[in-house]
């Protein structure tokens, strides 16, 4: 058992409005979101990518009574706010869609899923490289500190400070040389300071500052645009949902910082290893204390490639600490469906953030998937279980038979098959069972049939 510190329940700044008045305020944000998924739910086939394929968006502008532009917002918000789900070519109600009139804990889940992918709401400036824009996005949670501890405006030059210092941070960080002058950049005054914005694909002799200040501006606009800052003359100001949303953040990593392991700090790999034994509750809110320390991106892409490696242990909890993103991981996880050795993971985690219940998300992978995710999960408990608990696992094989099941496991290819059938013998009190285990592994072993 792992021993965990507890303190009384965080409460929120003073002047923070109460849920129900944050969920309203997100509804409102979202209120064209929510319209073109209820559209989108009941139309036929309103198209298979964001955004609208061009005949649907027409439909959708003229039944809404709204703008290809706003329908084209509002789709993307509805994707990203977990609204709408699209399956092949149709689009389906996600669940929050479902709650969304009664479940003010579902309205602000989808409104913080859409607040972390402001950087896909917003376009980043043309021309700029997109290392530069990954920095970018890795320095706004400082920002957004300084704003949420500023309680109030905050100008611009303090801002742009703010964020100069946590970029030349992160090439310190990788021992990177600042690349001054001939970046792709163009001089601008941020927060829409000035109306004129050269073309910076045009500009390549802007200074770092220069390319500071467009980013600057880019990120503001786009914490604007998802509702979490208001822009002034000069100035930025959160907004109540925005100034929520970065002390739940905060008040996760102190969370964390307080936990024995430090998680917090920790890589993706020993991050996970450290929640092993915990309970499913807990390792969830060591899951997002990690990640409110992190870019979505930056997360996502290091849990996946912590997937990718050889422990399947670490493998499966990768994926539990992705259904703790939500949304803003469903691209990444629908790209690794082509992976043969993360596609089961995937298909379960797409099969049950399109709503389906997890006692029947199985359903979706195939014999031979299933196959290949129970010998993983053998190979998970074999490395790190107990004795009992890979015996016991023979019975959430979908064979139903020990001789179909050895059949199927020779056939799957699975890289541990080996190790998982010398362990599953060693371990089975059955003789006459343990004899048959241990003759498909050597029959693997040997490439015998």
């Amino acid at each position: 058992m792992t021993t965990r510190r507890t303190r009384p329940a965080p409460r929120p700044p003073e002047g923070t409005p109460p849920r129900a008045e944050l969920a309203r305020q997100a509804r409102t944000v979202l209120a064209d979101a929510v319209r073109i998924a209820h559209w989108a739910a009941g139309a036929p086939g309103p198209g298979t990518t964001a955004p609208l394929a061009a005949h649907a968006l027409e439909r959708a502008a003229t039944a809404l009574e709204l703008s290809p532009a706003q329908v084209r917002a509002g789709w993307d918000r509805a994707r990203l706010a977990g609204l709408i789900e699209l399956h092949g070519d149709t689009a389906r109600p996600g669940w929050r869609l479902r709650a969304w009139d009664r479940d003010d804990s579902a309205v602000l889940r989808g409104w913080v899923a859409l607040f972390d992918a402001w950087s896909l709401v917003h376009a980043a400036p043309a021309g700029i490289e997109a290392g530069a824009v990954a920095e970018a996005v890795e320095a706004v949670p400082q920002v957004l500190s300084l704003l949420q501890l500023s309680a109030g405006p905050v100008t611009v030059p303090a801002l742009l400070d703010l964020l100069g210092q946590r970029v030349a941070e992160l090439h310190e960080e990788r021992c990177e040389v600042p690349l001054g002058p001939g970046r792709p950049a163009t001089a601008t005054t941020a927060a829409g300071a000035t109306a004129d914005r050269p073309d910076p694909a045009a500009t390549t002799g802007g200074t770092d500052a220069d390319l500071n200040a467009l980013l600057l501006d880019w990120a503001l606009e786009g914490l604007a645009a998802v509702g979490a800052l208001t822009l002034g003359h000069g100035h930025a100001t959160l907004t109540p949902l925005g100034n929520w949303a970065v002390w739940v953040k905060l008040e996760q990593i102190c969370v964390a910082a307080q936990s024995p392991a430090g998680n917090i700090e920790q890589s993706a790999a020993d991050m996970l290893l450290g929640c092993a034994r915990l309970t499913p509750g807990p390792a969830r809110d060591e899951y997002r204390a990690w990640l409110a320390a992190r870019t979505v991106g930056s997360a996502v892409a290091e849990l996946l490639t912590v997937a990718r490696g050889q422990d399947a242990l670490l493998r499966g909890l990768a994926f539990e600490a992705l259904r703790v993103v939500g949304a803003p991981a469903e691209p990444e996880v629908r790209a690794v469906l082509g992976e043969p050795s993360l596609r089961p993971y995937a298909l379960l985690w797409l099969a049950e953030y399109e709503g389906n219940d997890p006692d029947d998300a199985q359903d979706v992978l195939s014999r031979e998937e299933a196959t290949w995710l129970w010998v993983d999960t053998a190979a998970a408990v074999a490395d790190h279980g107990e004795t009992g608990l890979l015996v016991r696992h023979l019975d959430t094989a979908v064979q139903g038979t020990v001789p179909a099941l050895l059949d199927e496991v020779r056939a799957v290819g699975h890289p541990r098959t080996v190790q998982v059938l010398v362990a599953l013998a060693a371990a089975h009190p059955d003789p006459a069972l343990a004899k048959a285990v241990r003759r498909a592994a050597f029959q693997v072993h040997t490439g015998g049939a």
